[in-house]
Order: C-alpha cells, then sequence, then structure tokens
C-alpha cells in the first residue's frame, strides 16, 4: 500500500473513531442527570459560543437555561453556577465533589506531575500537602517567626523604591507601584523561604536573582496560558503549539535552580542550626522542611519541598 493510501486510511479511522466516542459519549451524557445545556458541535463543543466578554456570553446563557448549566469546551465539561444559593451548596454540602483541579499540563509537567498541592487530586497525598502548608509553613507560629524580615522588607521597600526617588527633587514622580508592590511580595516570600534577595537592590548574588526572575517569569506565562491541548486531549500527542516543549524545558531550569536551594541549605546542616536561632527568625522554611524530613522522608522528599516553594511563590505573584 502506498504511503499516501495508508495515511488516508488512517486518518479515516481516526475520524469514525473520534465519531463513535462522541456519539457514546453523548448518550451516556444523556442517560446521566446534568444541568441544561445549549445544542452543541462534534467535537468542539460549545467552543463557538464563547467570545469576549466572557462574563456576558456566560450571563445570556444563564438568563436562557437557568442559573446552572452545563457546558463542553471540547472534551473538557464545563458547569457554569451563577446562582449565590447554589454556589454556597457547591462549596458546603459538596466541596468534595469540587475539590479537585483539571488535569492540566502545567499540573503535569510544572508542578511535578499533579504531586504539588494546587493540582493534586484530592486524597490522602493533597491532605498531607494541606496538612504542612498549615501546620509547619503558614501557622500563625510559624509566621510571627518571619516577622522580622517582613519588617526588614518593608522598611527596604519604602526606602529604596519610595524615598529614594522623592528625595532631592522638587517635582512629583511617578512609581510604577504595580512593579515595585510585586517586588516586596517576592522578596518577602523568598526571604522567608530561602533567605535570599532577588528583586531590587542589595541582592548578593545579581547572577542567581536574574536567573530567578527569568525562570518565575516563564513559569508564570506558560501556567497561566490558555492551552488547546488541555481542551483538545488529542493534541497533547502532537504538541502543535510547542507547550509541551517549553513547559519541560522551564520546569527543568526550575528543578536545578530549586534543587541548588535545598542542597545549600542541606550543607548547612540542619540539624545543627540552634533553636533559638529559628525563634528569632533567622532560618527558612526549606531548612524547616529540611529537619522534618530525617524524620518523616516519604512526606518530606525534595520534589515536595519543591512542590511547596512553588505553590507560595506563583501565590505572590
Amino acid at each position: 500500500m502506498e504511503p499516501h493510501a495508508l495515511t488516508c486510511l488512517s486518518l479515516s479511522l481516526l475520524l469514525i473513531s473520534t465519531l463513535i466516542l462522541l456519539s457514546k459519549l453523548r448518550k451516556l451524557r444523556n442517560q446521566r442527570k446534568l444541568p441544561p445545556t445549549p445544542p452543541s458541535l462534534p467535537i468542539i463543543g460549545h467552543l463557538h459560543l464563547l467570545k469576549q466578554p466572557f462574563y456576558r456570553v456566560l450571563h445570556d446563557l444563564s438568563n436562557k437555561y437557568g442559573p446552572i448549566l452545563s457546558l463542553t469546551i471540547g472534551s473538557r465539561p464545563v458547569v457554569v453556577v451563577s446562582s449565590p444559593t447554589a454556589v454556597r451548596e457547591c462549596f458546603t454540602k459538596n466541596d468534595i465533589v469540587f475539590a479537585n483541579r483539571p488535569r492540566l499540563l502545567s499540573g503535569k509537567y510544572i508542578n511535578y506531575n499533579y504531586t504539588a498541592m494546587g493540582f493534586a487530586p484530592y486524597g490522602q497525598h493533597w491532605r498531607n500537602m494541606r496538612r504542612i502548608a498549615t501546620t509547619e509553613l503558614l501557622s500563625n507560629h510559624r509566621l510571627n517567626t518571619y516577622l522580622n524580615i517582613r519588617v526588614e522588607e518593608l522598611k527596604l521597600w519604602v526606602k529604596n523604591s519610595l524615598y529614594k526617588w522623592s528625595s532631592g527633587r522638587g517635582d512629583f514622580v511617578v512609581v510604577d507601584m504595580k512593579y515595585k508592590l510585586k517586588e516586596l511580595s517576592f522578596n518577602t516570600v523568598m526571604r522567608m523561604i530561602s533567605g535570599k534577595r532577588y528583586y531590587g537592590v542589595e541582592v548578593e548574588d545579581v547572577e542567581e536573582a536574574l536567573e530567578f526572575r527569568e525562570i518565575m517569569k516563564e513559569l508564570l506565562e506558560l501556567s497561566g496560558a490558555t492551552n488547546a491541548a488541555d481542551f483538545f486531549t488529542i493534541l497533547r500527542v502532537f504538541d502543535i503549539e510547542g507547550v509541551k516543549k517549553k513547559m519541560m524545558k522551564a520546569s527543568g531550569r526550575a528543578d536545578v535552580f530549586l534543587q541548588k536551594l535545598i542542597d545549600e541549605e542541606r550543607e548547612k546542616g540542619v540539624s545543627r542550626w540552634p533553636e533559638e536561632k529559628q525563634k528569632e527568625g533567622k532560618t527558612s522554611m526549606i531548612r524547616t522542611l529540611l529537619s522534618l524530613q530525617e524524620s518523616q522522608p516519604q512526606y518530606y522528599s525534595d520534589d515536595i519541598i519543591k512542590g511547596h516553594v512553588l505553590n507560595l511563590v506563583s501565590k505572590s505573584k
């Protein structure tokens, strides 16, 4: 058989298989008690209905089909809830049902194969990650130990970002507060995580700071970007947009960088760190997790620590 004919045959079989699968899914969907839904198209579902601004489109659909309706974006089902009563019920009585997040490409390649807390499926592992975050990293007692860091960073920020700009100038000065506040947020979080500053002045290692900023910018752009393969799973095989390749490259750089931070803290000797220094806030979250790694290595592996670091940094963007 000629290569051209073989290709046509393969595409035909793929199309037929897809149509059969969609037909079965539609029958299964009709058998389930789902909310009302607008008419959809094969393969793309309701994607053709979504236009800017999205909130108006969803508002019009809710007025027509009710406060709870179901949509299908490619292969991904979506439920739109516009009733305050229904929203309250979703997040109180049925919160476990809505606890899982979609299995996006960013969760696999950037968030350590869905093991980071923000992307882990609901279950024992997620509960362990939540326990670590709430008791070992973000508890009132733990955050109070970093009070000196937050005060120092705020003073430095006011001094270098505001005072220096206005001192000696007779006129008003425009300051990009959004960017300056982002610097303050990143520096505060990274001081608590690793004891290092990566933005503004008084940065110890300029090259390391530049590398960190580049990595975080790339990771945040890839994590927040709309990826067609997340809605059409068949596209993951071909990676037409090249997003998968970019994520793998960026996550590799981030993994090496974070592992370096962990190794630096490990070399300092976790068990030898005086307890009074920890009470004074002269420690880091990585050091705290490494101290727990000695007694419970299954819960505090290096990948778990790196996942928590990424989760904390991404929340400070």
